[in-house]
């Protein structure tokens, strides 16, 4: 009994840490397809017209001849960049407003709380609606909509880490033992908050690569010529009963990317014991 214990903790730190090096592996090999795929990503062989995997084409091809595998590079690479952009637009906007719900007393964080509140009442979806009604569809439009709704969870996780801090055993410590608020700040805090922005910015970087697909998909995101997963499966509808790789190849690696961040995330959270910031807006 005793070893099953001891070893469960190193079977977490090793389950984040594979998910780590998946994330950053794929992370690395979409970026790579801008100077490299396997074939163009536009080019057409009107000879292989929805093939099935042969060595020249290892995924596929589509109902135009293009390569799969060439098109899930650049589309990995299209849906990372637009939910690395959401992740950005809602921790510029949610992590201040979280530090002044925790720092400026009772009624900032009422005010602030009430923002998150009004934010979290309008969907992703919704506002993608609007932005290309007015716009039109686009990876922008899909960077701010998401951004926007990522706002709510920065706020959550930032007042509830900041909340949270001098109560921690290691804080109170350090005030018994003399220590001036500033280098409990710098040598604790700071520290703890940098973990938690960062388990939070991870697992937002998930929700964005799920909700560029979900908005690709139903025409709010990427719209041809340019690609990305969920704008593939989009596509894949009229001829996934000849070419099931056409809904496999983006369907798995969604599914493997949304894996790799959720471990990753729920490792960091664990490493500087960080509260999921869904569970804490109460706190």
């Amino acid at each position: 009994m005793s070893l099953a214990v001891s070893t469960q903790p190193r079977a977490r730190t090793a389950g984040w840490q594979i998910g780590l090096v998946v994330t950053l592996v794929l992370v690395l090999v979409a970026f790579a397809s801008v100077v490299w795929t396997p074939y163009p990503v536009q080019s057409v062989d009107a000879a292989a017209i929805m093939q099935p995997p042969t060595n020249s084409h290892l995924l596929g091809t589509d109902g135009l001849g293009h390569d799969v595998l060439s098109l899930l590079l650049r589309g990995m690479l299209t849906s990372f960049v637009v939910a690395a952009v959401a992740v950005a637009v809602g921790a510029v906007i949610g992590v201040p407003l979280g530090l002044a719900a925790a720092g400026w007393g009772a009624v900032a964080d009422a005010f602030v709380r009430a923002i998150g509140g009004y934010i979290a009442i309008v969907p992703a979806f919704a506002l993608a609606a609007l932005l290309a009604l007015r716009f039109g569809p686009s990876p922008g439009t899909a960077m701010v909509a998401l951004g926007f709704g990522m706002v709510p969870a920065f706020i959550a996780a930032t007042r509830a880490t900041l909340r949270a801090a001098p109560r921690h055993g290691y804080a109170v410590a350090a005030q018994l033992a003399g220590a001036l608020p500033l280098e409990i700040v710098r040598r604790y805090s700071l520290p703890a908050f940098t973990r938690a922005i960062g388990a939070e910015m991870v697992a937002q970087l998930a929700v964005g690569v799920l909700g560029e697909a979900a908005l690709a998909f139903v025409g709010l995101g990427a719209t041809a010529p340019a690609t990305s997963l969920g704008l593939m499966l989009r596509e894949a509808q009229q001829g996934a009963a000849g070419q099931p790789m056409l809904v496999v190849a983006p369907g798995l690696l969604l599914l493997v990317i949304v894996l790799a961040l959720s471990v990753t995330s729920r490792g960091l959270r664990a490493q500087g014991a960080v509260p999921a910031s869904g569970a804490t807006d109460a706190a």
